[in-house]
């Protein structure tokens, strides 16, 4: 059966800014999360602790992102969401500042483990906050625009701050990323509106949400899609080293590329997600599982690597918008609830995949994660078309999806 496409109304200018301002929260708090992996070598030296100790300020930040998700839903009540949102950016800054200024280790994971708090209960309030922008019709739209922050993050972040901390030293790096953070939360005070909360999650409801099949279905796809994608991509320089034959030069604008189609993949994917979830969904799956045995097949040629490169970036890029639209269609009366399960599912499948990567390399080689990535991609693509699109509209009480004024 095919799936109804949605009506969707044109945005005002206020609705527009508002959901931009989201888009930078996005992007600064990806930053602030990928930042110690661009300095990691001169931080540790000033802190006086190991390269692995310090990376694990960011293993940290995960762990209490993952944690966070589903607990900031249950504590925050029936508070203004915009107020929730400006705490967040607000322990953004703290969290940077506090690095940039400190001698003590501690210190650092500590501010670290703030972050995590503020990754957590941002993306786990993103989706319902983005549906009281824009309505739940548009909700692809919306989630993709505000994932372009996280895309630009993810390109523009690593290198900025490689090139600010060889520069002005790390520490700068870190204020410049407390500037990011201050930049959203002053756009967010001007331009996102007063966002009631149409009701509180409470523990029952959100082990409720998991009786829900296209819940369960959203989850087993996030785990496979986050799990695959870092489990390849972690060791994808190492695979292109050692099968590709490529060095540092040859591989930068590979990931460069890479990158950049992500910005077009979440860029694109919102009217897909809108308007043909379903085969939207499973395409985005498809395509990374072609790219990914395209990469880990015809890696002897630069011109094939750059062009299943792009593929893989697209497909990164659509593959958060179009599981958040889905997830959020799943249980449109639940969208915070059903954020913070989510947010959870994908740190743990960052974790795991990071693992199992880590397991495939040592065992059979470079080439392993990338068939790890091939068959969860596979896998996940095969699952979505074997459901029905979750039917948003008729299940969803008006007051649930009333735009914020």
């Amino acid at each position: 059966m095919s799936e109804p496409i949605p009506k969707s109304s044109a945005w005002s200018v206020s609705t527009w800014l508002s959901v931009v301002s989201l888009t930078f929260g996005s992007f600064a708090l990806i930053s602030s999360e990928l930042l110690p992996m661009a300095v990691l070598t001169p931080m540790a030296a000033d802190l006086g602790v190991t390269e692995g100790a310090a990376g694990q300020a960011v293993t940290l930040t995960a762990v209490f992102a993952g944690i966070a998700a589903p607990t900031v839903a249950l504590i925050i009540g029936r508070l203004d969401r915009k107020l929730i949102n400006l705490m967040l950016c607000a322990l953004v800054v703290a969290s940077n500042i506090a690095v940039a200024l400190t001698a003590d280790y501690l210190v650092l994971l500590a501010a670290r483990t703030l972050l995590g708090i503020a990754i957590g209960g941002f993306f786990a309030l993103a989706g319902a906050t983005v549906v009281r922008l824009v309505s739940i019709e548009d909700m692809g739209k919306g989630m993709s625009i505000v994932f372009m922050g996280l895309s630009a993050g993810l390109v523009i972040a690593p290198a900025a701050s490689t090139l600010i901390g060889e520069a002005f030293g790390w520490r700068v790096a870190f204020m410049a990323a407390a500037g990011a953070g201050l930049l959203a939360l002053l756009l967010q005070i001007i331009c996102l509106p007063s966002v009631p909360a149409t009701g509180a999650t409470s523990l029952s409801s959100l082990f409720g949400l998991l009786k829900r099949r296209h819940v369960r279905v959203g989850l087993v796809v996030g785990l496979l899609f986050f799990g695959g994608e870092v489990c390849g991509f972690t060791f994808m320089r190492p695979y292109l080293e050692s099968e590709g034959g490529l060095d540092a030069t040859s591989i930068a604008p590979v990931l460069l590329v890479l990158g950049l189609a992500s910005l077009l993949g979440s860029a694109i994917a919102g009217v897909f997600a809108d308007r043909v979830l379903r085969d939207g969904f499973a395409t985005t799956f498809l395509v990374l599982g072609i790219a990914t045995i395209g990469l880990s097949t015809l890696s002897n040629s630069y011109v094939a690597v750059l062009a299943f490169a792009a593929a893989w970036g697209v497909a990164i890029g659509a593959g958060p918008v179009m599981t958040q639209t889905w997830m959020g269609r799943a249980a449109p009366d639940q969208l915070e609830g059903v954020g913070g399960l989510f947010l959870a599912v994908i740190q743990f499948g960052i974790t795991l995949g990071a693992i199992v990567g880590g397991i495939a390399v040592d065992s059979f080689g470079t080439s392993a994660p990338l068939y790890v990535t091939a068959t969860c991609a596979l896998l996940a693509a095969i699952l979505i078309v074997t459901q029905r699109a979750p039917d948003v509209v008729s299940q969803t009480p008006a007051s649930a999806l009333a735009p914020a004024e």
